[in-house]
């Protein structure tokens, strides 16, 4: 018994949260974590980086002592001899079949900075791979957001046209009135049921967009999103940041950290072709054996070793250094005027999504008087369809433009929160 009212307890304190769990809002910056998390694409963050890890450590095992080991056996049609004779002194004769085997360890002492440079490219290619898959993700935000504010917009034309469905019953019901009053006729009452039924029609179609939009955000987060989950209206204020610098301006946007990271990619290759042209010191150890050995005057197999330093310089490399320079400038030179155009493009954006927002806001202010003054040119109307000055024809167009100029406001409400949002998303605020 006790257990059980433990259990009954437990299950009355959960009662509260799980009902706000339900019934909680959703809001766009939630879809949108929620899609990236859920995207495919984000799997590859973690290849990425595994990827470089690997590069970096083979890169660092160049420093270890590098084992080699070699064979070889060999006849020739002629062996070294000494063109003098000793008396009572034979003078052994090498054969012509010879055999060698060695195992050398060399340990790299200065390498010009080759392995430093290399891994110096890795780590700027990988940035490059991680900056394309974030200029990848980039672009999922703006079809997030679509399916968000399209939801929300679709919501208000129901519930608007819910609205309008009322507005028509009730002016049914006064037809009704009116026709048992002898001042309208039967004509008059199927004027206002075909309204109805247009309505309906629109509420109709516009549930059909909405489970459609519901189901596809639904698959992009993971997670269900139906008819009755309440989507906050997103409540941005608008950056109005006059300042024309690229680093307070755009420094957040995944492109130009893309365009960093491929100048990086092109100044690492400069020091690669520095380092061609540098000497490799090394030092090494050779151990070996085999017929002859180190004295070439004994036909016996013996053992050898040998130590050392070793220099190697390639000179080679200094024909193409110039030209090779001049391409890695010309590319530097083509990054940055993409960066550059990117930049201009964006400053153009900007003032687009400024100059829009502004039309915006006028234009609801203008909204709001011209529903305002429907309102009263409907009332009017009805008030003279009582008095017989007017037909229902008359009124069922004046509820028209009524519910259009609110179905207008409606649209530029949710116009300008996504104008809003685009200039906020153009400098990756």
């Amino acid at each position: 018994m006790r257990r059980f009212l433990l259990h009954a307890f437990g299950i009355i304190l959960c009662l509260p949260f799980s009902f706000l769990t339900l019934n909680a809002q959703i809001t766009l910056d939630y879809c949108q974590t929620k899609a990236r998390e859920h995207y495919p694409l984000v799997a590859n963050y973690g290849l990425i980086e595994k990827t470089k890890e690997y590069n970096l450590e083979n890169a660092n095992k160049s420093y270890l002592p590098q084992l080699s080991l070699s064979a070889k056996a060999t006849i020739q049609s002629d062996v070294t001899n000494l063109p003098i004779k000793l008396p009572f002194i034979e003078i052994p004769q090498l054969n012509k079949d010879q055999y060698q085997a060695t195992l050398e360890v060399s340990q790299i002492i200065w390498d010009g900075g080759m392995i430093k440079s290399n891994k110096d490219i890795l780590k700027a290619s990988s940035e490059v791979e991680k900056n394309n898959l974030e200029l990848n993700l980039y672009g999922l935000k703006d079809r997030i957001s679509e399916l968000y504010f399209g939801i929300l917009l679709i919501k208000e034309q129901i519930k608007q046209a819910k609205i309008m469905d009322s507005e028509l019953n009730r002016n049914l019901d006064k037809v009704k009135t009116y026709i048992e009053n002898g001042v309208a006729n039967l004509s008059d009452e199927s004027l206002i049921k075909v309204e109805i039924l247009n309505n309906k029609q629109k509420i109709t179609e516009a549930e059909t967009r909405l489970r459609t939009y519901c189901k596809i955000l639904s698959t992009f987060i993971g997670q269900e999103i139906n008819q009755e989950t309440q989507l906050e209206a997103p409540s941005y204020l608008l950056v109005d940041n006059e300042q024309e610098k690229i680093g307070v301006y755009f420094s957040n946007r995944p492109e130009l950290k893309l365009f960093d990271s491929q100048y990086s990619v092109l100044e690492s290759n400069k020091k690669i072709i520095d380092s061609k042209n540098l000497p490799k010191i090394g030092a090494f150890a050779q151990g070996g054996y085999g017929r002859p050995g180190l004295n070439m005057l004994t036909n016996e197999f013996s053992f050898f070793a040998i130590a050392g330093l070793r220099l190697n310089w390639n000179f080679g490399n200094l024909y193409t250094m110039k030209n090779e320079n001049k391409i890695i400038s010309n590319n530097q030179t083509n990054i940055l005027n993409q960066k550059e155009t990117f930049v201009f493009n964006t400053n153009m954006m900007l003032e687009q999504q400024k100059a829009d927002i502004q039309r915006l806001k006028q234009l609801l202010i203008t909204d709001n008087e011209i529903i305002s003054l429907r309102e009263s040119i409907k009332k009017s109307t009805e008030y003279k369809v009582e008095n017989g000055t007017k037909n229902i024809n008359d009124l069922m167009q004046d509820i028209s433009y009524e519910d259009m100029a609110k179905q207008t406001k409606i649209l530029r409400e949710i116009q300008l929160l996504m104008s809003i949002y685009r200039y906020n998303t153009i400098i990756n605020e």
